[in-house]
């Protein structure tokens, strides 16, 4: 199996139903193979309670789960990808969208420019997806706002191009000011051959983390600072700690993104703090600073395999535990400075701290770590704002740890 055949996440079934009606109608030029599709598919998609189609995964460990929330497929590109960029519609804006799918991102991207421009500026929009099944439903599913049949029109394209399709049967077009690209590979080789300082947005959606690690590797996301501009900002579902970890690593700032159909919010990173808003919580800032489970993904030539690159990971974590971060064993870091209750919790704790210098929750070296969130707000900003606090902390474990607390 290729690395393409294995990132794709939509059902064997439905996939195999799709790419043979396509190769009918580039084999015979007949629209009859397209033009009921979706019927004959129905069952593999799901209606999500905003009225908008979402498609179900194969089975991952022994579960389908779709490619939404089930909250609402387009409300969910609204709320994670369009409300926190704050986008200046007075200005030409560039969009990333990274694992595009279905096309929703991309349309929301498309009606949020519309009701703002004046139709001076432009919007250009490239969209890339590893599978072209996955984009072919994307045509095929009925449309949930007026904007997707405009990005139906650029998938069409893109498939008719590279020859997965032959006809153009969508008759919508593309306004003149609104430029969308299409991209069929994978998007590590995709970023490394764009622009630098070019997107005021990249939008990053895989399926997961479990799924594609990948995707989620903070080497890739130093290919994003190349690429986005200085106020720019990735958004993701996400509110991983090893993703948000990769995006510090790779030189971002972080800050919480907005809730829906989950209990956390996603993540927004950015290089400049101030577009962020809003800070990560302070337990999570602790987490990622500290512990082992805020060791990002690496994928060093952004070419491994996810299973590598989760075995990485996991050998890193293991090296680093109790050896330069705090172990993540009951969210060990989360009770510095607090009083524990809990008799057992406690002496587990405790132990997990004495491996790493730190004689108690309530030691000086515990409340010289965790100084850095004195005062924390949830204001993001030049002076105050998770990137730094998280770095600082981090510094003042390795100082704990190696014995430079004394000289403080």
């Amino acid at each position: 199996m290729t690395y393409q055949d294995d990132a794709v996440v939509i059902d064997n079934d439905v996939f195999e139903i799709i790419k043979e009606a396509f190769d009918k109608e580039v084999e015979t030029n007949d629209s009859k193979y397209r033009e009921n599709l979706f019927n004959q598919i129905k069952d593999y998609f799901v209606k999500t309670d905003d009225g908008s189609y979402s498609i179900k995964s194969r089975p991952i460990n022994n579960k389908v789960e779709t490619l939404h929330t089930k909250s609402g497929a387009i409300s969910e590109s609204f709320k994670k990808f369009i409300d926190p960029l704050k986008l200046d519609y007075s200005r030409d804006i560039a969009i990333l969208d990274i694992c595009a799918g279905l096309g929703y991102n991309t349309s929301a991207a498309v009606f949020d420019f519309m009701q703002h421009t004046d139709n001076t500026t432009s919007l250009k929009v490239d969209m890339v997806e590893i599978s072209p099944e996955t984009l072919a439903c994307g045509m095929i599913v009925p449309s949930p706002i007026a904007e997707h049949d405009i990005v139906k029109k650029a998938i069409e394209d893109e498939l008719v191009r590279s020859n997965f399709a032959s006809l153009h049967l969508e008759s919508f077009e593309i306004p003149d000011n609104i430029d969308i690209s299409v991209f069929i590979e994978d998007a590590r080789q995709t970023v490394q051959r764009l622009e630098d300082n070019t997107y005021d947005a990249i939008f990053l959606d895989p399926f997961s983390q479990t799924m594609a690690p990948e995707l989620f590797t903070c080497d890739l996301f130093k290919e994003f600072k190349r690429v986005i501009k200085d106020n720019g900002i990735v958004a993701t579902y996400t509110s991983s700690a090893p993703v948000r970890g990769g995006f510090i690593e790779a030189g971002f700032h972080v800050g919480e993104g907005p809730v829906f159909g989950r209990f956390q919010g996603g993540t927004i990173a950015s290089p400049n703090p101030e577009t962020l808003g809003k800070s990560l919580n302070i337990l999570d800032e602790r987490r990622i600073a500290l512990s082992d489970v805020g060791i990002p993904f690496r994928d060093i030539n952004l070419n491994s395999s996810s299973d590598g690159i989760n075995q990485v990971r996991t050998e890193e974590r293991h090296e680093k535990r109790h050896v330069s971060k705090i172990s993540s064993a009951v969210k060990t870091p989360i009770f510095l400075g607090e009083d524990i209750d809990d008799a057992p919790l406690k002496r587990r704790v405790e132990r997990n701290l004495a491996k790493v210098n730190i004689p108690g929750v309530k030691s000086d070296e515990a409340y010289y770590i965790i100084e850095p969130q004195n005062g924390y707000s949830e204001d993001s900003n030049l002076k105050h704002n998770s990137r730094d606090r998280i770095l600082n902390m981090s510094k003042r474990l390795d100082d704990v740890i190696n014995g430079r607390f004394k000289d403080n």
